[in-house]
């Protein structure tokens, strides 16, 4: 819609009236038909349309310092006017007259010079400006401020409250000089004389975010206080620029032992601390006064990323510690705050203690504590850091009456335990965990003590699952059939399907019988080398004669015998070789996976994923949560069928437990060599899986024969627990 001047005639000199001739439509005036929709974009067009270019990033960055600096333009109007001629000489005539060929189209070094010098005088107007009109923050971010995160039972009422993220504000001078500079090395060297800000490592990290839309760090110890006591931790180009003017005027205002101080106490060091005090407190369980070069330089290396360099979760945690902490030695000798015999005392890399000693208290709710904030930072998308700032309410899935009696159970068995088997009592084991069939986790047993035995036994993937791993066989021959030749069809499988119960007998494939890499045949064996001739499954599931079902993973499919107990629950990285075994249980699943496992059968075929945190808040704002939910995994014929081969289990060994109208299910699972004793069970929609073993942690991870310290396969320790955590029958 624009405007157009309408051309007026010339006087006529004889001054005579003319009419004027009327003025033609103008096109811009006229109604427009809206344009067709254009045809959908590609892909790959899409995606460049929703991502904004770099120029239109770093002026959105740039808008609000450019209206800050309005006042002061308008203030330079009239000098502007009186440089505008001069200007209008500088102006390029293009093509340039005098020139030939591309010649015509390059300005003059007069003008390349003139603007090189405009751009160097209005970014050095701009950069004083921005200095003068950005303050310091009065306040504090909620990085300075800790909070306790609150864990509540399955009732609401009170679990746990982690009080370890805690600061402990301490004076630079009772900071020993050796820790400083083994930060200083690691950080920031030039700390002492640099003006705040390192102009190399902004100019880095900006071209990093505008050239690839990615982040990148660069920043002095100045920046780093500044963007952990008044800023966010987003990584923008916003933040980056707001940070280095914060720094710039701080450090003028504030002496450099002073932001050291800051700083050293209001890092994140990992294990929930803040603060090198606290630091000092969770890995080396001393104050930082005491700590030599050789623990301040392991300290240091955490301010690169303490989920990187925490030696105690994992082999690459261990090797890329170690280098940096060597690195930060040779950096400390380097600029002359180490000398080379001091260095020499360091060979030996100085391991912190295993676990944090700030907040242990080794009761199950250790355990509970683990489970839930593990899943709660999964499952709402939160990072340690975000979790170690604290303010956030766990509401569990944890049934307090279930975890006494579980708990109950599993120390009245480590006590008769030790009272029948002193001699191999002190290395048995017990995990266990209820499970419903909506995925809660209602109970679980971790251990002993927490803060002598840090993993979790409800969780562990540690013995074999042995015979309790056959109604998974059972389920996946139910769902899939057999074959009886290679690539033929499927013949469909029933309960009332006949195999050959005998022990020893042979494993055969539809080519014949099946040979193992040594050059044997594979037979199969059931418990006690006990035969049972002809009998169907059913029956075998119910009695837990293994040979069937060893042959019937063979003609299923080993394959189909992996993924159906996948789909129940069963973690893959917990399945065993795809070998005959398989199907007699050489996977090693925890007792949690076991529980949820067998709840697939109980709900009619459908699985949930078993989780222990059902709402998190943080400062009563509700904090968005991925809850599982469920999918089908076997049919409902097929789940029902194998729940009544697991009731007739259940009744034939314990004819006397409960009444008829009692909803149980379950079966005992042993293994071959006598590693692992399992009872596996379900009652009134919650499954409850409870395993014993027997394993020297201070030698190794391999498991020991149990000899007799579970008792028997259906009256040992296992079931007792089972039983007991179940509460009272019918």
């Amino acid at each position: 819609m624009q405007l157009k001047a309408v051309a007026v005639p010339a006087p006529d000199e004889t001054m005579q009236l003319k009419a004027v001739r009327p003025v033609a439509p103008d096109e811009t005036m006229q109604l427009r038909m809206p344009r067709p929709p254009e045809a959908p974009k590609s892909r790959s067009a899409r995606r460049k349309a929703a991502r904004p270019s770099a120029l239109t990033r770093v002026t959105s960055y740039l808008t609000p310092y450019v209206r800050k600096l309005a006042p002061y333009a308008q203030r330079l109007t009239p000098y502007a006017r009186r440089l505008a001629p001069y200007a209008r000489k500088l102006r390029p005539v293009y093509p340039r007259p005098g020139r030939v060929g591309w010649r015509r189209w390059m300005p003059s070094w007069r003008q390349w010079l003139g603007a090189v010098l405009t751009s160097f005088g209005l970014s050095s107007v701009f950069l004083v400006v921005a200095y003068a009109v950005t303050d310091i923050p009065d306040n504090l971010n909620s990085y300075a401020t800790q909070q306790d995160n609150v864990y509540f039972w399955s009732d609401g009422t009170p679990m746990a409250r982690t009080g370890w993220v805690q600061r402990q504000a301490m004076p630079l001078k009772d900071i020993p000089e050796q820790v400083r500079w083994a930060v200083l090395a690691a950080e920031n060297e030039s700390f002492y004389s640099d003006p705040g800000i390192s102009a190399k490592g902004i100019t880095r990290a900006l071209w990093k975010t505008v050239g690839e839309g990615d982040t990148e760090g660069g920043s002095t110890i100045t920046q780093q206080y500044v963007k952990n006591v008044y800023l966010t931790q987003n990584q923008t180009i916003g933040r980056k620029f707001t940070e280095a003017m914060i720094a710039l005027k701080l450090d003028n205002r504030m002496s450099k032992d002073k932001i050291l101080e800051g700083y050293l106490n209001t890092s994140w060091f990992g294990r929930g601390t803040y603060g090198i005090q606290r630091a000092s407190q969770a890995y080396y369980g001393k104050d930082v006064s005491q700590l030599n070069a050789g623990q301040a330089a392991f300290l240091a290396s955490l301010l690169k990323g303490a989920g990187l360099y925490d030696p105690t979760l994992g082999e690459a945690n261990h090797h890329r510690a170690v280098e940096r902490w060597k690195w930060i030695l040779d950096r400390m000798v380097k600029i002359g705050k180490l000398s080379k015999a001091e260095r020499a005392k360091y060979t030996t890399f100085p391991e912190p203690l295993k676990q944090n000693p700030l907040y242990d208290t080794g009761q199950q709710s250790d355990y509970l504590v683990e489970l839930a904030s593990s899943y709660a930072k999964k499952a709402a998308h939160i990072s340690d850091q975000q979790f170690d700032l604290g303010g956030y309410q766990i509401y569990t899935t944890f049934d307090r009456k279930r975890e006494s009696a579980l708990t109950d159970a599993v120390n009245k068995a480590r006590k008769q335990a030790r009272k029948d088997h002193p001699d191999t009592a002190p290395t048995a084991h017990f995990g266990a965990a209820s499970v419903s069939t909506d995925g809660r986790i209602l109970a679980v047993y971790g251990g002993p003590d927490h803060r002598t035995q840090g993993y979790n036994e409800s969780n562990a993937a540690t013995v074999p699952a042995g015979s309790a791993f056959l109604p998974f066989v059972y389920a996946a021959g139910l769902e899939h059939g057999v074959h009886k030749t290679r690539g033929g069809p499927a013949t469909p499988v029933t309960p009332e399907s006949v195999y050959d119960g005998r022990d020893n007998i042979p494993v055969t494939t539809p080519e014949g019988p099946y040979w193992d890499r040594s050059g044997k045949k594979v037979s199969a064996h059931n418990d006690g080398n006990k035969s049972y001739a002809h009998i169907t499954l059913h029956e075998a599931l119910a009695r837990s004669v293994n040979t069937p079902f060893m042959q019937l993973g063979m003609d299923i499919g080993l394959d189909k015998v992996r993924e159906t107990a996948e789909a129940a629950g069963l973690l893959s990285d917990s399945m065993g070789p795809q070998v005959p075994a398989l199907s007699l249980g050489n996977s090693t699943p925890s007792a949690i996976r076991m529980a949820s496992g067998y709840t697939t059968f109980a709900a009619g075929g459908t699985h949930t994923e078993p989780y222990s945190v059902r709402r998190v808040t943080r400062n009563g704002a509700t904090v968005s949560l991925n809850v599982p939910k469920s999918r089908r995994a076997v049919g409902a014929q097929v789940a029902g069928e194998v729940t009544e081969a697991l009731t007739d289990s259940f009744r034939a060994a314990h004819p006397g437990a409960g009444d008829a109208s009692a909803q149980v299910a379950g079966k005992a699972g042993t293994t071959q060599d006598d590693t692992a004793s399992w009872y596996v069970g379900t009652a009134r929609s919650v499954s409850t899986a409870v395993v014993a073993y027997r394993m020297d942690l201070s030698k190794s991870l391999e498991p020991l024969p149990l000899k007799g310290v579970a008792g028997t396969p259906n009256d040992g320790a296992p079931y007792g627990i089972w039983s007991a955590a179940i509460g009272p029958l019918g």
